[in-house]
C-alpha cells in the first residue's frame, strides 16, 4: 500500500466518523454536545496539521547540514569546467 493510499484511507475513516456522529446517520441518540465538538473538527485538523508542517520544515530548515567537502568539490569541478571550455575557445 503506497503512502498516499494510507493517508487517503485514514482521512476517509476520519470522514465517515464524523459524518456519523455530526449528522446522526445511525440514529445513536447522542448528547448534542458531542455533535457541537464535532461540527467543527476538521477545520481544527486543518489548522493543527498547518501548524505541524509549518514547525516541521522550520525546524528541517534550522538543522540543515552544511556540506563544506562537497562545496569545495563542487567549487573545482566548476572550475575545470570553465578552464575546459576556455580550451575550447568559449569566452566566460
Amino acid at each position: 500500500m503506497t503512502k498516499l493510499l494510507e493517508w487517503l484511507f485514514g482521512v476517509s475513516v476520519l470522514g465517515v466518523v464524523w459524518a456519523l456522529v455530526s449528522f446522526d446517520l445511525l440514529d445513536l441518540s447522542l448528547p448534542q454536545t458531542y455533535r457541537e465538538v464535532a461540527w467543527p473538527m476538521p477545520l481544527y485538523l486543518l489548522v493543527t496539521f498547518g501548524c505541524y508542517s509549518l514547525a516541521t520544515v522550520g525546524y528541517r530548515v534550522a538543522t540543515f547540514n552544511d556540506c563544506e567537502e562537497a562545496a569545495k568539490e563542487l567549487q573545482e569541478q566548476i572550475k575545470e569546467a570553465k578552464e575546459d571550455l576556455r580550451k575550447k575557445g568559449l569566452k566566460i
